[in-house]
Protein backbone atom coordinates (compact mmCIF):
# COMPACT_ATOMS: atom_id res chain seq x y z
CA UNK A 1 0.00 0.00 0.00
CA UNK A 2 1.68 3.19 -1.22
CA UNK A 3 -0.16 5.36 1.31
CA UNK A 4 1.17 3.58 4.43
CA UNK A 5 4.38 4.94 5.95
CA UNK A 6 5.92 2.59 8.50
CA UNK A 7 8.12 3.77 11.37
CA UNK A 8 11.76 3.86 10.28
CA UNK A 9 13.86 5.13 13.15
CA UNK A 10 11.24 7.84 13.50
CA UNK A 11 7.73 8.52 12.24
CA UNK A 12 7.78 9.15 8.49
CA UNK A 13 5.44 12.04 7.59
CA UNK A 14 4.67 12.13 3.84
CA UNK A 15 4.77 15.42 1.99
CA UNK A 16 1.74 14.37 -0.08
CA UNK A 17 -0.59 14.45 2.91
CA UNK A 18 -1.95 17.32 5.01
CA UNK A 19 -2.79 17.59 8.68
CA UNK A 20 -6.36 17.95 9.87
CA UNK A 21 -6.99 21.41 11.34
CA UNK A 22 -8.53 21.99 14.75
CA UNK A 23 -10.61 25.17 14.51
CA UNK A 24 -11.10 27.74 17.32
CA UNK A 25 -14.66 26.46 17.89
CA UNK A 26 -13.28 22.89 18.34
CA UNK A 27 -14.65 21.66 15.04
CA UNK A 28 -12.24 20.14 12.53
CA UNK A 29 -11.38 20.88 8.93
CA UNK A 30 -10.47 17.72 7.03
CA UNK A 31 -8.33 17.94 3.87
CA UNK A 32 -8.82 15.51 1.00
CA UNK A 33 -5.51 13.81 1.88
CA UNK A 34 -5.42 13.71 5.70
CA UNK A 35 -2.47 12.32 7.62
CA UNK A 36 -3.76 9.71 10.09
CA UNK A 37 -1.28 8.24 12.60
CA UNK A 38 -1.81 4.66 13.72
CA UNK A 39 -0.40 2.43 16.47
CA UNK A 40 -0.40 -1.24 15.47
CA UNK A 41 -0.76 -2.31 19.11
CA UNK A 42 0.44 -5.31 21.11
CA UNK A 43 -0.47 -9.00 20.90
CA UNK A 44 -2.79 -9.40 17.91
CA UNK A 45 -2.43 -5.71 17.00
CA UNK A 46 0.13 -6.29 14.20
CA UNK A 47 -2.33 -8.70 12.57
CA UNK A 48 -5.60 -6.77 12.81
CA UNK A 49 -4.45 -3.18 12.28
CA UNK A 50 -3.21 -3.74 8.71
CA UNK A 51 -6.61 -5.30 7.90
CA UNK A 52 -8.33 -2.13 9.09
CA UNK A 53 -6.09 -0.03 6.85
CA UNK A 54 -6.79 -2.35 3.91
CA UNK A 55 -10.57 -2.14 4.38
CA UNK A 56 -10.68 1.62 4.99
CA UNK A 57 -8.48 2.21 1.93
CA UNK A 58 -10.86 0.09 -0.16
CA UNK A 59 -13.89 2.06 1.02
CA UNK A 60 -12.28 5.46 0.43
CA UNK A 61 -11.07 4.47 -3.04
CA UNK A 62 -14.44 2.95 -3.98
CA UNK A 63 -16.44 5.97 -2.86
CA UNK A 64 -14.18 8.84 -3.88
CA UNK A 65 -12.30 7.38 -6.88
CA UNK A 66 -8.98 8.94 -5.87
CA UNK A 67 -10.29 12.40 -4.99
CA UNK A 68 -9.76 11.56 -1.31
CA UNK A 69 -6.97 9.49 0.18
CA UNK A 70 -5.70 8.81 3.70
CA UNK A 71 -1.96 8.88 4.36
CA UNK A 72 -1.27 6.46 7.20
CA UNK A 73 1.75 7.14 9.44
CA UNK A 74 2.90 4.55 11.97
CA UNK A 75 3.82 5.78 15.44
CA UNK A 76 5.11 3.51 18.17
CA UNK A 77 3.77 2.62 21.61
CA UNK A 78 3.75 -0.41 23.86
CA UNK A 79 5.76 -3.52 23.07
CA UNK A 80 7.03 -2.36 19.69
CA UNK A 81 8.36 0.88 21.20
CA UNK A 82 10.19 -1.10 23.89
CA UNK A 83 11.65 -3.40 21.26
CA UNK A 84 13.12 -0.35 19.55
CA UNK A 85 14.69 0.84 22.82
CA UNK A 86 12.10 3.57 23.44
CA UNK A 87 9.71 4.34 26.28
CA UNK A 88 6.42 2.48 26.07
CA UNK A 89 4.83 5.82 25.21
CA UNK A 90 7.40 7.88 23.29
CA UNK A 91 7.05 11.66 23.30
CA UNK A 92 7.26 11.61 19.48
CA UNK A 93 4.06 9.57 19.39
CA UNK A 94 2.12 11.95 21.60
CA UNK A 95 3.38 14.97 19.64
CA UNK A 96 2.33 13.54 16.26
CA UNK A 97 -1.05 12.39 17.57
CA UNK A 98 -1.73 15.93 18.74
CA UNK A 99 -0.55 17.47 15.49
CA UNK A 100 -2.74 15.12 13.46
CA UNK A 101 -5.89 15.65 15.61
CA UNK A 102 -7.44 12.29 14.56
CA UNK A 103 -5.75 8.89 14.96
CA UNK A 104 -6.41 5.17 15.49
CA UNK A 105 -4.75 2.33 17.39
CA UNK A 106 -4.78 -1.38 18.04
CA UNK A 107 -4.89 -2.88 21.56
CA UNK A 108 -2.13 -1.95 24.01
CA UNK A 109 -1.22 -4.16 26.96
CA UNK A 110 -1.02 -2.97 30.55
CA UNK A 111 1.07 -4.87 33.13
CA UNK A 112 -1.19 -6.12 35.95
CA UNK A 113 -0.39 -5.51 39.62
CA UNK A 114 2.40 -3.03 38.99
CA UNK A 115 2.63 0.72 39.46
CA UNK A 116 2.29 3.21 36.63
CA UNK A 117 -0.54 4.33 34.39
CA UNK A 118 -2.22 2.29 31.70
CA UNK A 119 -0.95 3.32 28.26
CA UNK A 120 -4.57 3.56 27.17
CA UNK A 121 -5.20 5.99 30.03
CA UNK A 122 -2.10 8.01 29.09
CA UNK A 123 -3.32 8.31 25.51
CA UNK A 124 -6.83 9.29 26.56
CA UNK A 125 -5.47 11.98 28.86
CA UNK A 126 -2.91 13.28 26.35
CA UNK A 127 -5.44 15.34 24.40
CA UNK A 128 -8.25 15.16 26.92
CA UNK A 129 -10.33 12.56 25.11
CA UNK A 130 -13.00 12.87 27.76
CA UNK A 131 -15.70 10.70 26.21
CA UNK A 132 -15.28 7.07 25.16
CA UNK A 133 -18.10 6.33 22.73
CA UNK A 134 -18.95 2.70 21.99
CA UNK A 135 -21.85 1.95 19.63
CA UNK A 136 -23.05 -1.64 20.08
CA UNK A 137 -25.19 -3.07 17.29
CA UNK A 138 -25.91 -6.41 15.64
CA UNK A 139 -24.58 -7.30 12.16
CA UNK A 140 -25.74 -10.90 11.79
CA UNK A 141 -22.93 -12.64 13.69
CA UNK A 142 -23.52 -15.49 16.17
CA UNK A 143 -24.85 -14.12 19.45
CA UNK A 144 -25.49 -15.66 22.89
CA UNK A 145 -28.95 -14.10 23.27
CA UNK A 146 -32.22 -14.63 21.39
CA UNK A 147 -33.17 -11.91 18.91
CA UNK A 148 -29.87 -10.00 19.14
CA UNK A 149 -31.23 -7.44 16.68
CA UNK A 150 -32.80 -5.88 19.79
CA UNK A 151 -29.36 -4.53 20.72
CA UNK A 152 -28.67 -1.03 19.41
CA UNK A 153 -27.16 1.04 22.19
CA UNK A 154 -24.37 3.60 22.41
CA UNK A 155 -22.40 3.68 25.64
CA UNK A 156 -20.86 7.02 26.65
CA UNK A 157 -18.09 6.27 29.13
CA UNK A 158 -16.52 9.27 30.89
CA UNK A 159 -12.82 9.08 30.12
CA UNK A 160 -11.00 11.65 32.23
CA UNK A 161 -12.05 11.02 35.84
CA UNK A 162 -12.54 8.17 38.29
CA UNK A 163 -10.03 5.53 39.42
CA UNK A 164 -8.26 5.62 36.05
CA UNK A 165 -6.38 8.71 37.21
CA UNK A 166 -3.97 6.22 38.81
CA UNK A 167 -3.82 8.02 42.16
CA UNK A 168 -2.81 4.85 43.96
CA UNK A 169 -0.77 3.83 46.96
CA UNK A 170 0.34 0.20 46.99
CA UNK A 171 -0.08 -1.79 50.20
CA UNK A 172 2.94 -1.58 52.47
CA UNK A 173 4.32 1.63 50.94
CA UNK A 174 5.02 4.91 52.70
CA UNK A 175 2.31 6.53 50.63
CA UNK A 176 -0.33 4.08 51.82
CA UNK A 177 0.79 4.57 55.42
CA UNK A 178 0.49 8.37 55.12
CA UNK A 179 -2.94 8.18 53.51
CA UNK A 180 -4.18 5.82 56.22
CA UNK A 181 -2.80 8.03 58.96
CA UNK A 182 -4.41 11.14 57.45
CA UNK A 183 -7.85 9.57 57.24
CA UNK A 184 -7.71 8.15 60.75
CA UNK A 185 -6.21 11.20 62.50
CA UNK A 186 -7.61 14.06 60.44
CA UNK A 187 -10.87 12.73 59.03
CA UNK A 188 -12.07 10.50 61.85
CA UNK A 189 -12.13 7.26 59.86
CA UNK A 190 -11.98 4.14 61.99
CA UNK A 191 -8.76 2.13 61.95
CA UNK A 192 -10.66 -0.96 60.85
CA UNK A 193 -11.95 0.78 57.75
CA UNK A 194 -8.41 1.02 56.33
CA UNK A 195 -6.32 -1.91 57.64
CA UNK A 196 -2.56 -1.46 57.87
CA UNK A 197 -2.04 -3.84 54.96
CA UNK A 198 -4.50 -2.05 52.66
CA UNK A 199 -3.71 -0.46 49.33
CA UNK A 200 -5.57 2.77 48.54
CA UNK A 201 -6.95 4.11 45.26
CA UNK A 202 -8.47 7.60 45.04
CA UNK A 203 -11.67 8.05 43.00
CA UNK A 204 -11.99 11.71 41.92
CA UNK A 205 -15.09 12.90 40.06
CA UNK A 206 -15.69 16.52 39.09
CA UNK A 207 -18.73 18.53 38.08
CA UNK A 208 -16.93 20.15 35.13
CA UNK A 209 -15.73 16.86 33.65
CA UNK A 210 -19.07 15.17 34.18
CA UNK A 211 -21.12 17.92 32.57
CA UNK A 212 -19.00 18.26 29.42
CA UNK A 213 -19.24 14.49 28.93
CA UNK A 214 -23.00 14.53 29.44
CA UNK A 215 -23.43 17.40 26.97
CA UNK A 216 -21.62 15.39 24.29
CA UNK A 217 -23.91 12.42 24.91
CA UNK A 218 -27.06 14.55 24.87
CA UNK A 219 -26.05 16.12 21.55
CA UNK A 220 -25.36 12.70 20.09
CA UNK A 221 -28.77 11.41 21.21
CA UNK A 222 -30.65 14.37 19.75
CA UNK A 223 -28.69 14.35 16.47
CA UNK A 224 -29.32 10.62 16.00
CA UNK A 225 -32.96 10.44 17.06
CA UNK A 226 -32.29 8.44 20.25
CA UNK A 227 -35.23 8.55 22.64
CA UNK A 228 -34.10 6.93 25.90
CA UNK A 229 -30.99 8.02 27.80
CA UNK A 230 -30.02 6.12 30.93
CA UNK A 231 -27.68 7.77 33.43
CA UNK A 232 -26.01 4.85 35.24
CA UNK A 233 -24.03 4.72 38.48
CA UNK A 234 -23.84 3.38 42.03
CA UNK A 235 -25.06 6.65 43.45
CA UNK A 236 -26.77 4.85 46.33
CA UNK A 237 -23.34 3.78 47.68
CA UNK A 238 -20.82 6.35 46.40
CA UNK A 239 -22.84 9.50 46.96
CA UNK A 240 -19.94 11.98 46.68
CA UNK A 241 -18.82 10.65 43.31
CA UNK A 242 -21.25 8.53 41.32
CA UNK A 243 -24.25 9.99 43.11
CA UNK A 244 -23.02 13.46 42.25
CA UNK A 245 -22.46 12.35 38.63
CA UNK A 246 -26.12 11.36 38.34
CA UNK A 247 -27.29 14.66 39.81
CA UNK A 248 -24.97 16.74 37.63
CA UNK A 249 -26.25 14.94 34.54
CA UNK A 250 -29.81 15.93 35.39
CA UNK A 251 -28.66 19.54 35.89
CA UNK A 252 -27.31 19.58 32.33
CA UNK A 253 -30.83 18.82 31.09
CA UNK A 254 -31.90 22.17 32.56
CA UNK A 255 -29.33 24.14 30.56
CA UNK A 256 -30.74 26.40 27.83
CA UNK A 257 -29.36 24.21 25.03
CA UNK A 258 -31.36 21.19 26.22
CA UNK A 259 -34.54 22.70 27.65
CA UNK A 260 -37.65 21.03 26.23
CA UNK A 261 -35.38 18.63 24.31
CA UNK A 262 -34.03 16.48 27.14
CA UNK A 263 -37.04 15.68 29.30
CA UNK A 264 -37.19 14.00 32.72
CA UNK A 265 -40.66 12.48 32.60
CA UNK A 266 -43.31 11.50 30.11
CA UNK A 267 -42.93 10.04 26.65
CA UNK A 268 -40.42 11.85 24.40
CA UNK A 269 -41.86 13.45 21.29
CA UNK A 270 -40.26 14.53 18.03
CA UNK A 271 -36.81 16.00 18.65
CA UNK A 272 -36.85 14.93 22.30
CA UNK A 273 -35.18 12.32 24.49
CA UNK A 274 -35.94 11.27 28.05
CA UNK A 275 -33.34 10.72 30.77
CA UNK A 276 -33.62 8.53 33.83
CA UNK A 277 -31.32 7.21 36.56
CA UNK A 278 -30.39 3.53 36.80
CA UNK A 279 -28.26 1.80 39.44
CA UNK A 280 -25.33 0.06 37.73
CA UNK A 281 -26.03 -3.50 38.91
CA UNK A 282 -29.67 -3.14 37.92
CA UNK A 283 -28.63 -1.90 34.48
CA UNK A 284 -26.31 -4.85 33.92
CA UNK A 285 -29.22 -7.18 34.60
CA UNK A 286 -31.67 -5.23 32.45
CA UNK A 287 -29.24 -5.06 29.53
CA UNK A 288 -29.43 -8.84 29.28
CA UNK A 289 -33.18 -9.11 29.82
CA UNK A 290 -34.40 -6.06 27.84
CA UNK A 291 -31.59 -4.61 25.74
CA UNK A 292 -34.10 -2.94 23.42
CA UNK A 293 -34.99 -0.53 26.22
CA UNK A 294 -31.64 1.27 25.97
CA UNK A 295 -30.65 3.73 23.26
CA UNK A 296 -27.88 5.69 25.01
CA UNK A 297 -26.16 4.98 28.32
CA UNK A 298 -24.13 7.70 30.04
CA UNK A 299 -21.86 6.58 32.84
CA UNK A 300 -18.57 7.00 34.66
CA UNK A 301 -15.19 5.63 33.65
CA UNK A 302 -15.06 2.37 35.62
CA UNK A 303 -18.75 1.54 35.24
CA UNK A 304 -18.46 2.36 31.55
CA UNK A 305 -15.80 -0.32 31.26
CA UNK A 306 -18.15 -2.92 32.74
CA UNK A 307 -21.28 -1.80 30.91
CA UNK A 308 -19.70 -1.53 27.47
CA UNK A 309 -18.14 -5.00 27.81
CA UNK A 310 -21.46 -6.56 28.83
CA UNK A 311 -23.27 -4.78 26.00
CA UNK A 312 -20.58 -6.06 23.63
CA UNK A 313 -21.12 -9.63 24.87
CA UNK A 314 -24.76 -9.45 23.80
CA UNK A 315 -23.66 -9.21 20.15
CA UNK A 316 -20.86 -11.75 20.43
CA UNK A 317 -18.13 -9.91 22.34
CA UNK A 318 -15.89 -6.83 22.14
CA UNK A 319 -14.40 -8.14 18.89
CA UNK A 320 -17.56 -6.87 17.16
CA UNK A 321 -17.67 -3.39 18.71
CA UNK A 322 -15.90 -0.16 17.68
CA UNK A 323 -14.75 2.61 20.00
CA UNK A 324 -13.88 6.27 19.73
CA UNK A 325 -12.22 8.46 22.35
CA UNK A 326 -13.35 11.99 21.60
CA UNK A 327 -12.71 15.34 23.28
CA UNK A 328 -12.95 18.89 21.99
CA UNK A 329 -12.08 18.13 18.39
CA UNK A 330 -9.34 15.60 19.08
CA UNK A 331 -10.28 11.96 18.49
CA UNK A 332 -8.56 8.60 18.93
CA UNK A 333 -10.31 5.49 17.63
CA UNK A 334 -9.37 2.01 18.83
CA UNK A 335 -10.20 -1.66 19.02
CA UNK A 336 -12.36 -2.37 22.04
CA UNK A 337 -10.82 -5.71 23.04
CA UNK A 338 -7.48 -6.60 24.63
CA UNK A 339 -4.23 -7.90 23.18
CA UNK A 340 -5.25 -11.62 23.12
CA UNK A 341 -1.63 -12.74 23.43
CA UNK A 342 -2.66 -16.39 23.49
CA UNK A 343 -3.62 -16.31 19.81
CA UNK A 344 -1.16 -13.66 18.60
CA UNK A 345 0.74 -14.55 15.45
CA UNK A 346 -1.55 -17.45 14.54
CA UNK A 347 -3.84 -15.74 12.04
CA UNK A 348 -6.88 -16.42 14.24
CA UNK A 349 -7.69 -12.89 15.41
CA UNK A 350 -11.00 -11.25 14.49
CA UNK A 351 -10.21 -7.77 13.04
CA UNK A 352 -13.80 -6.47 13.07
CA UNK A 353 -13.49 -4.23 16.15
CA UNK A 354 -10.72 -2.12 14.67
CA UNK A 355 -12.24 -2.27 11.17
CA UNK A 356 -15.51 -0.90 12.53
CA UNK A 357 -13.55 1.68 14.51
CA UNK A 358 -12.00 2.70 11.19
CA UNK A 359 -15.51 3.14 9.81
CA UNK A 360 -16.44 5.17 12.88
CA UNK A 361 -13.37 7.32 12.22
CA UNK A 362 -14.52 7.93 8.65
CA UNK A 363 -17.85 9.15 10.01
CA UNK A 364 -16.00 11.54 12.29
CA UNK A 365 -14.07 12.87 9.28
CA UNK A 366 -17.38 13.50 7.55
CA UNK A 367 -16.78 10.70 5.01
CA UNK A 368 -20.00 8.91 5.90
CA UNK A 369 -20.55 7.41 2.45
CA UNK A 370 -17.29 5.48 2.76
CA UNK A 371 -18.12 4.31 6.28
CA UNK A 372 -21.46 3.00 5.07
CA UNK A 373 -19.68 0.86 2.49
CA UNK A 374 -17.76 -0.83 5.31
CA UNK A 375 -20.89 -1.53 7.35
CA UNK A 376 -22.65 -2.96 4.30
CA UNK A 377 -19.68 -5.14 3.31
CA UNK A 378 -19.21 -6.52 6.84
CA UNK A 379 -22.89 -7.48 7.05
CA UNK A 380 -22.78 -9.07 3.61
CA UNK A 381 -19.72 -11.21 4.39
CA UNK A 382 -21.15 -12.33 7.74
CA UNK A 383 -24.47 -13.16 6.08
CA UNK A 384 -22.52 -15.64 3.93
CA UNK A 385 -21.40 -17.36 7.18
CA UNK A 386 -17.77 -16.41 6.57
CA UNK A 387 -15.37 -15.24 9.25
CA UNK A 388 -12.44 -15.90 11.53
CA UNK A 389 -12.56 -19.07 13.69
CA UNK A 390 -14.60 -17.40 16.45
CA UNK A 391 -17.29 -16.42 13.97
CA UNK A 392 -17.28 -19.71 12.03
CA UNK A 393 -17.43 -21.84 15.18
CA UNK A 394 -20.30 -19.72 16.49
CA UNK A 395 -22.31 -20.39 13.34
CA UNK A 396 -21.53 -24.12 13.52
CA UNK A 397 -22.82 -24.26 17.10
CA UNK A 398 -26.08 -22.86 15.76
CA UNK A 399 -26.26 -25.61 13.15
CA UNK A 400 -25.04 -23.67 10.11
CA UNK A 401 -22.28 -24.49 7.68
CA UNK A 402 -19.58 -21.82 7.88
CA UNK A 403 -16.38 -20.90 6.10
CA UNK A 404 -13.42 -20.38 8.42
CA UNK A 405 -11.01 -17.64 7.35
CA UNK A 406 -7.70 -16.38 8.65
CA UNK A 407 -7.40 -12.78 9.83
CA UNK A 408 -5.96 -11.71 6.47
CA UNK A 409 -8.49 -13.70 4.44
CA UNK A 410 -11.36 -12.13 6.38
CA UNK A 411 -9.98 -8.66 5.73
CA UNK A 412 -9.62 -9.54 2.04
CA UNK A 413 -13.23 -10.74 1.87
CA UNK A 414 -14.52 -7.46 3.31
CA UNK A 415 -12.27 -5.31 1.10
CA UNK A 416 -13.23 -7.27 -2.02
CA UNK A 417 -16.91 -7.00 -1.15
CA UNK A 418 -16.52 -3.21 -0.91
CA UNK A 419 -14.92 -3.13 -4.36
CA UNK A 420 -17.87 -5.05 -5.79
CA UNK A 421 -20.64 -2.99 -4.19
Amino acid sequence: MDNVFWWNGKAVVPQEGSFITLNPDKTITVPDSPIIPFVVGDGIGPEITPEMIKVVNAAVEKQYKGSKKIYWVEVLAGDKAEEKGLDRMPSETLELLKQSVVSIKGPLGTPVGKGGKSLNAVLRQSMDFYSAIRPVYYMGQPSPIPNPERVDVTVFRENSDDVYMAIEYMAGTEGARKVREFFIKEMGVSEGAIPEDAGVTVKPMSEFKTKRHVRKAFRYALENGKKHIAIAGKGNIMKATEGAFLNWAFEVADEEEFKRKIIKEGEPGEGQARIYKVITDQMLMQLVLKPEYYDVIITQNLNGDYISDLASALVGGPGFVPSGNIGDGYALFESTHGTANDIAGKGLANPLSIILSGAMMLEYLGWKEASQLIYTAVKDVISQKKGTPDIASGFRKQGFDATELSTTQFGDEIANRIKNL
